[in-house]
Protein backbone atom coordinates (compact mmCIF):
# COMPACT_ATOMS: atom_id res chain seq x y z
CA UNK A 1 0.00 0.00 0.00
CA UNK A 2 1.06 3.62 -0.69
CA UNK A 3 1.96 5.98 1.51
CA UNK A 4 -0.13 8.34 3.42
CA UNK A 5 -0.01 11.55 2.78
CA UNK A 6 -0.86 13.68 5.76
CA UNK A 7 -1.73 17.13 5.63
CA UNK A 8 -0.38 19.71 9.02
CA UNK A 9 -3.13 22.37 9.76
CA UNK A 10 -1.55 24.82 11.82
CA UNK A 11 1.97 25.89 12.20
CA UNK A 12 2.54 26.64 16.22
CA UNK A 13 4.57 24.15 19.05
CA UNK A 14 2.61 21.21 17.96
CA UNK A 15 2.02 21.97 14.50
CA UNK A 16 6.36 21.21 14.24
CA UNK A 17 5.83 18.81 16.52
CA UNK A 18 3.60 16.67 14.47
CA UNK A 19 5.07 17.61 11.28
CA UNK A 20 8.12 16.31 12.79
CA UNK A 21 6.79 12.92 13.62
CA UNK A 22 4.98 12.54 10.19
CA UNK A 23 8.27 13.50 8.73
CA UNK A 24 10.42 11.23 10.33
CA UNK A 25 9.09 8.53 12.34
CA UNK A 26 5.90 7.30 11.05
CA UNK A 27 5.97 4.23 8.50
CA UNK A 28 3.56 3.84 5.33
CA UNK A 29 2.82 7.22 5.88
CA UNK A 30 4.30 11.31 5.53
CA UNK A 31 4.12 14.77 6.22
CA UNK A 32 2.18 16.00 2.34
CA UNK A 33 1.53 19.35 2.77
CA UNK A 34 1.09 22.29 5.88
CA UNK A 35 -1.61 25.43 6.23
CA UNK A 36 -2.15 27.48 8.74
CA UNK A 37 -0.89 30.27 10.64
CA UNK A 38 2.45 32.55 9.99
CA UNK A 39 5.00 29.94 10.21
CA UNK A 40 2.74 27.33 7.58
CA UNK A 41 5.43 28.85 4.86
CA UNK A 42 8.36 28.33 7.00
CA UNK A 43 7.36 24.78 8.19
CA UNK A 44 6.62 23.42 4.91
CA UNK A 45 9.97 24.74 3.71
CA UNK A 46 11.75 23.25 6.33
CA UNK A 47 10.38 19.88 5.94
CA UNK A 48 10.48 20.35 1.57
CA UNK A 49 7.20 19.73 1.43
CA UNK A 50 4.25 22.44 -0.32
CA UNK A 51 2.58 25.28 1.58
CA UNK A 52 -0.87 25.49 0.82
CA UNK A 53 -2.43 28.95 1.03
CA UNK A 54 -5.33 28.31 1.99
CA UNK A 55 -7.58 25.53 4.00
CA UNK A 56 -9.46 24.60 0.98
CA UNK A 57 -5.94 24.36 -1.12
CA UNK A 58 -4.57 21.73 1.48
CA UNK A 59 -8.42 19.06 0.97
CA UNK A 60 -8.25 19.51 -2.30
CA UNK A 61 -5.04 17.93 -3.16
CA UNK A 62 -5.46 14.37 -4.08
CA UNK A 63 -2.08 12.99 -2.25
CA UNK A 64 -3.95 14.35 1.33
CA UNK A 65 -5.80 11.37 2.98
CA UNK A 66 -6.43 12.84 6.47
CA UNK A 67 -5.61 15.92 8.10
CA UNK A 68 -3.92 16.70 11.75
CA UNK A 69 -5.73 19.99 13.28
CA UNK A 70 -3.28 21.31 15.38
CA UNK A 71 -5.19 24.86 15.65
CA UNK A 72 -7.37 26.46 18.55
CA UNK A 73 -10.28 24.07 19.58
CA UNK A 74 -13.00 27.12 18.59
CA UNK A 75 -11.83 26.52 15.47
CA UNK A 76 -12.32 22.92 15.05
CA UNK A 77 -15.44 21.87 14.26
CA UNK A 78 -15.35 24.30 11.34
CA UNK A 79 -12.59 22.63 9.94
CA UNK A 80 -13.83 18.94 10.85
CA UNK A 81 -16.69 19.67 8.51
CA UNK A 82 -14.35 21.04 6.06
CA UNK A 83 -12.20 17.87 5.80
CA UNK A 84 -14.90 15.48 6.28
CA UNK A 85 -16.77 17.17 3.33
CA UNK A 86 -13.83 16.70 1.58
CA UNK A 87 -13.53 12.50 2.26
CA UNK A 88 -10.32 13.64 4.98
CA UNK A 89 -9.78 11.60 8.25
CA UNK A 90 -9.29 13.95 10.97
CA UNK A 91 -7.02 14.08 13.85
CA UNK A 92 -8.26 16.69 16.17
CA UNK A 93 -5.85 17.51 18.72
CA UNK A 94 -7.25 17.82 22.37
CA UNK A 95 -9.49 19.20 23.68
CA UNK A 96 -11.54 18.00 21.27
CA UNK A 97 -13.70 20.77 21.17
CA UNK A 98 -14.76 23.38 23.50
CA UNK A 99 -17.99 21.78 24.20
CA UNK A 100 -20.13 18.83 23.74
CA UNK A 101 -22.40 20.10 21.30
CA UNK A 102 -19.44 20.71 19.39
CA UNK A 103 -17.90 17.50 19.48
CA UNK A 104 -21.04 15.74 18.52
CA UNK A 105 -21.74 17.84 15.40
CA UNK A 106 -18.00 16.95 14.26
CA UNK A 107 -18.87 12.96 15.27
CA UNK A 108 -21.83 12.97 13.30
CA UNK A 109 -20.01 15.10 10.13
CA UNK A 110 -17.38 12.04 10.04
CA UNK A 111 -19.99 9.44 10.12
CA UNK A 112 -22.05 11.12 7.55
CA UNK A 113 -18.97 11.35 5.25
CA UNK A 114 -17.46 7.53 6.18
CA UNK A 115 -14.25 9.08 7.54
CA UNK A 116 -12.16 8.52 10.42
CA UNK A 117 -12.25 10.51 13.51
CA UNK A 118 -9.76 10.54 15.99
CA UNK A 119 -8.44 13.03 19.01
CA UNK A 120 -5.08 13.15 20.15
CA UNK A 121 -5.09 12.02 23.74
CA UNK A 122 -1.10 11.61 24.47
CA UNK A 123 -1.76 10.37 28.20
CA UNK A 124 -2.55 6.82 26.88
CA UNK A 125 0.84 6.64 24.87
CA UNK A 126 3.62 7.50 27.21
CA UNK A 127 5.60 4.41 28.69
CA UNK A 128 4.57 5.67 32.33
CA UNK A 129 1.52 5.61 32.24
CA UNK A 130 1.10 2.16 29.46
CA UNK A 131 2.78 1.00 32.45
CA UNK A 132 0.51 1.96 35.29
CA UNK A 133 -2.13 0.82 33.02
CA UNK A 134 -0.35 -2.64 32.99
CA UNK A 135 -0.43 -2.88 36.43
CA UNK A 136 -4.03 -1.79 37.26
CA UNK A 137 -5.46 -4.27 34.67
CA UNK A 138 -3.08 -6.84 36.16
CA UNK A 139 -5.45 -6.34 38.69
CA UNK A 140 -2.88 -5.94 41.47
CA UNK A 141 -4.08 -3.44 42.62
CA UNK A 142 -7.90 -4.95 43.15
CA UNK A 143 -10.48 -3.13 42.22
CA UNK A 144 -10.11 0.97 42.36
CA UNK A 145 -11.56 2.88 45.17
CA UNK A 146 -10.05 6.31 44.76
CA UNK A 147 -8.15 8.56 43.10
CA UNK A 148 -6.89 11.99 42.71
CA UNK A 149 -4.94 14.23 39.99
CA UNK A 150 -3.85 17.39 39.76
CA UNK A 151 -2.01 19.78 37.23
CA UNK A 152 -0.63 22.79 38.16
CA UNK A 153 1.79 25.62 37.40
CA UNK A 154 2.56 29.20 38.87
CA UNK A 155 0.73 32.19 37.47
CA UNK A 156 3.86 33.50 35.64
CA UNK A 157 3.90 30.63 33.05
CA UNK A 158 -0.04 31.07 32.72
CA UNK A 159 0.48 35.03 31.85
CA UNK A 160 3.56 33.58 29.32
CA UNK A 161 1.16 31.12 27.69
CA UNK A 162 -1.88 33.64 27.02
CA UNK A 163 0.95 36.50 25.93
CA UNK A 164 1.96 33.81 23.12
CA UNK A 165 -1.56 32.20 22.55
CA UNK A 166 -4.05 34.65 22.94
CA UNK A 167 -6.27 32.79 21.86
CA UNK A 168 -6.67 30.98 24.59
CA UNK A 169 -8.66 34.00 25.82
CA UNK A 170 -11.56 33.73 23.58
CA UNK A 171 -14.76 33.04 25.19
CA UNK A 172 -15.55 30.74 22.57
CA UNK A 173 -12.91 28.42 23.13
CA UNK A 174 -11.89 26.46 26.20
CA UNK A 175 -9.22 28.30 27.19
CA UNK A 176 -6.35 27.10 29.47
CA UNK A 177 -8.71 24.66 32.09
CA UNK A 178 -9.70 22.55 29.12
CA UNK A 179 -6.28 22.38 27.31
CA UNK A 180 -4.89 20.94 30.81
CA UNK A 181 -8.20 19.23 32.33
CA UNK A 182 -9.04 17.57 28.85
CA UNK A 183 -5.71 15.26 29.91
CA UNK A 184 -6.82 14.56 33.39
CA UNK A 185 -10.24 13.86 32.71
CA UNK A 186 -9.95 11.19 29.79
CA UNK A 187 -6.89 9.65 31.47
CA UNK A 188 -9.42 9.06 34.81
CA UNK A 189 -11.43 7.40 32.51
CA UNK A 190 -8.61 5.25 31.00
CA UNK A 191 -7.50 4.24 34.37
CA UNK A 192 -10.56 2.89 35.98
CA UNK A 193 -12.19 2.00 32.57
CA UNK A 194 -15.28 3.20 33.45
CA UNK A 195 -17.69 6.20 32.18
CA UNK A 196 -18.56 9.40 34.80
CA UNK A 197 -21.68 9.76 36.14
CA UNK A 198 -21.88 12.50 38.21
CA UNK A 199 -19.76 15.70 39.52
CA UNK A 200 -19.45 18.63 41.92
CA UNK A 201 -17.24 21.53 41.20
CA UNK A 202 -16.13 24.91 42.33
CA UNK A 203 -14.51 27.03 40.09
CA UNK A 204 -12.81 30.53 40.40
CA UNK A 205 -10.04 33.16 39.30
CA UNK A 206 -7.84 34.09 42.44
CA UNK A 207 -5.61 36.09 40.84
CA UNK A 208 -5.70 39.02 38.06
CA UNK A 209 -5.60 37.12 35.09
CA UNK A 210 -8.06 38.01 32.42
CA UNK A 211 -9.40 34.47 32.05
CA UNK A 212 -12.07 32.75 33.90
CA UNK A 213 -11.95 28.88 35.60
CA UNK A 214 -8.07 29.28 36.56
CA UNK A 215 -8.64 27.21 39.81
CA UNK A 216 -10.94 24.44 39.26
CA UNK A 217 -11.61 21.62 41.84
CA UNK A 218 -14.37 19.09 41.37
CA UNK A 219 -15.49 15.21 42.66
CA UNK A 220 -16.16 12.87 39.96
CA UNK A 221 -18.37 9.32 40.62
CA UNK A 222 -18.00 6.72 38.43
CA UNK A 223 -20.24 3.48 37.31
CA UNK A 224 -17.52 1.42 38.85
CA UNK A 225 -17.87 3.31 41.97
CA UNK A 226 -14.58 5.01 42.23
CA UNK A 227 -14.50 8.45 43.59
CA UNK A 228 -12.36 10.87 42.19
CA UNK A 229 -11.10 14.13 42.99
CA UNK A 230 -9.55 16.54 40.29
CA UNK A 231 -7.08 20.13 41.24
CA UNK A 232 -6.34 21.94 37.96
CA UNK A 233 -4.73 25.51 38.72
CA UNK A 234 -2.04 27.73 36.82
CA UNK A 235 -2.36 30.67 40.26
CA UNK A 236 0.44 29.24 42.28
CA UNK A 237 2.77 31.26 43.44
CA UNK A 238 6.41 30.56 42.28
CA UNK A 239 7.93 28.14 42.15
CA UNK A 240 4.96 26.17 41.88
CA UNK A 241 4.10 22.96 43.57
CA UNK A 242 6.71 20.11 43.30
CA UNK A 243 5.55 16.83 41.29
CA UNK A 244 2.18 18.19 40.20
CA UNK A 245 2.39 19.08 36.82
CA UNK A 246 0.33 15.92 35.60
CA UNK A 247 0.41 13.70 38.50
CA UNK A 248 -2.08 10.96 39.54
CA UNK A 249 -2.84 8.72 42.48
CA UNK A 250 -5.18 5.59 42.46
CA UNK A 251 -5.88 3.51 45.44
CA UNK A 252 -7.10 0.10 45.05
CA UNK A 253 -8.65 -2.52 47.95
CA UNK A 254 -4.92 -4.04 47.29
CA UNK A 255 -2.85 -1.45 46.93
CA UNK A 256 -1.78 2.14 45.59
CA UNK A 257 -0.09 3.95 42.65
CA UNK A 258 1.51 7.03 42.33
CA UNK A 259 2.14 8.79 38.85
CA UNK A 260 4.20 12.03 37.99
CA UNK A 261 4.34 11.89 34.30
CA UNK A 262 7.77 12.99 33.93
CA UNK A 263 8.92 12.40 37.64
CA UNK A 264 8.29 8.84 38.83
CA UNK A 265 5.94 5.92 38.95
CA UNK A 266 5.95 4.36 42.27
CA UNK A 267 3.41 1.55 43.83
CA UNK A 268 2.87 -0.18 47.11
CA UNK A 269 1.56 -3.34 47.35
CA UNK A 270 2.40 -4.37 50.73
CA UNK A 271 4.14 -2.49 53.90
CA UNK A 272 6.50 -0.34 51.65
CA UNK A 273 6.85 1.51 48.26
CA UNK A 274 8.87 0.65 45.21
CA UNK A 275 9.94 2.64 42.76
CA UNK A 276 8.74 1.27 39.02
CA UNK A 277 9.90 3.70 36.85
CA UNK A 278 11.94 7.00 36.18
CA UNK A 279 11.32 8.88 32.74
CA UNK A 280 14.03 9.55 30.61
CA UNK A 281 14.55 13.75 31.00
CA UNK A 282 14.25 16.54 27.90
CA UNK A 283 14.10 20.05 27.82
CA UNK A 284 10.03 20.54 26.68
CA UNK A 285 10.81 24.01 24.64
CA UNK A 286 14.27 23.25 24.01
CA UNK A 287 14.43 19.86 22.41
CA UNK A 288 10.92 19.94 21.09
CA UNK A 289 12.25 17.40 18.37
CA UNK A 290 13.45 14.85 21.19
CA UNK A 291 12.61 11.11 20.33
CA UNK A 292 11.81 11.18 24.45
CA UNK A 293 9.26 14.19 24.18
CA UNK A 294 7.90 12.64 20.80
CA UNK A 295 7.22 9.31 21.60
CA UNK A 296 3.72 9.57 23.15
CA UNK A 297 2.82 12.10 19.74
CA UNK A 298 4.57 9.11 17.64
CA UNK A 299 1.97 7.01 19.11
CA UNK A 300 -1.22 9.05 18.65
CA UNK A 301 -0.41 9.38 14.94
CA UNK A 302 0.79 5.89 14.01
CA UNK A 303 -2.49 4.75 15.86
CA UNK A 304 -4.65 7.58 13.78
CA UNK A 305 -2.63 6.27 10.72
CA UNK A 306 -2.95 2.83 11.37
CA UNK A 307 -6.69 2.86 11.83
CA UNK A 308 -7.11 4.42 8.02
CA UNK A 309 -4.49 1.66 6.60
CA UNK A 310 -6.70 -1.01 8.52
CA UNK A 311 -10.18 0.26 7.60
CA UNK A 312 -11.13 0.16 10.86
CA UNK A 313 -12.56 3.02 13.82
CA UNK A 314 -9.67 4.64 15.29
CA UNK A 315 -8.95 3.11 19.33
CA UNK A 316 -9.06 6.79 20.62
CA UNK A 317 -12.11 8.43 18.50
CA UNK A 318 -14.86 10.99 18.74
CA UNK A 319 -16.61 9.25 21.35
CA UNK A 320 -13.73 9.22 23.68
CA UNK A 321 -12.69 13.02 23.22
CA UNK A 322 -16.40 13.81 23.17
CA UNK A 323 -16.18 12.29 27.14
CA UNK A 324 -13.12 14.18 28.34
CA UNK A 325 -14.79 17.27 27.02
CA UNK A 326 -18.20 16.04 28.66
CA UNK A 327 -16.54 16.05 32.09
CA UNK A 328 -14.45 19.53 31.53
CA UNK A 329 -18.05 20.87 30.54
CA UNK A 330 -19.68 19.55 33.46
CA UNK A 331 -17.17 21.05 36.49
CA UNK A 332 -18.25 25.02 34.84
CA UNK A 333 -21.88 23.50 34.97
CA UNK A 334 -21.81 22.57 38.02
CA UNK A 335 -20.06 25.49 39.21
CA UNK A 336 -22.09 28.24 37.71
CA UNK A 337 -25.22 26.03 39.51
CA UNK A 338 -24.06 24.97 42.86
CA UNK A 339 -25.47 21.80 41.89
CA UNK A 340 -24.61 17.86 41.36
CA UNK A 341 -24.26 17.33 37.60
CA UNK A 342 -25.64 14.26 36.51
CA UNK A 343 -23.78 12.71 33.17
CA UNK A 344 -24.71 11.95 30.60
CA UNK A 345 -25.41 15.61 30.39
CA UNK A 346 -28.11 16.20 28.43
Amino acid sequence: MASLGIGMVGSGFMGLTYSEVLAKHIPGAHLAAVTGGKRAAALAADYGVPHAATYEELLARPDVAGVVLATPDQNRLELTRAAAAAGKHVLAEKPMAPTVAECDAMIAACQSAGVNLAVVQTERFRKITLKAKEIIDSGKLGPLWMLRTISSFPISLAKELFESRPWMLDPKGGGLFMGIASHNTDFLRWLTGSNATQVFAQVHSYSDLEAPAQSVMAQIGFESGAMAHMWISSEFPAPGWPSSEVRFQVVGKHGMLDLENFEYLDVSLGETWERIMTPERFDYLKEPKSPIRLFPHIGVVREFVDSIREGRPPKVGGAEGRAAVELCEACLLSARTNQVVRLPLK
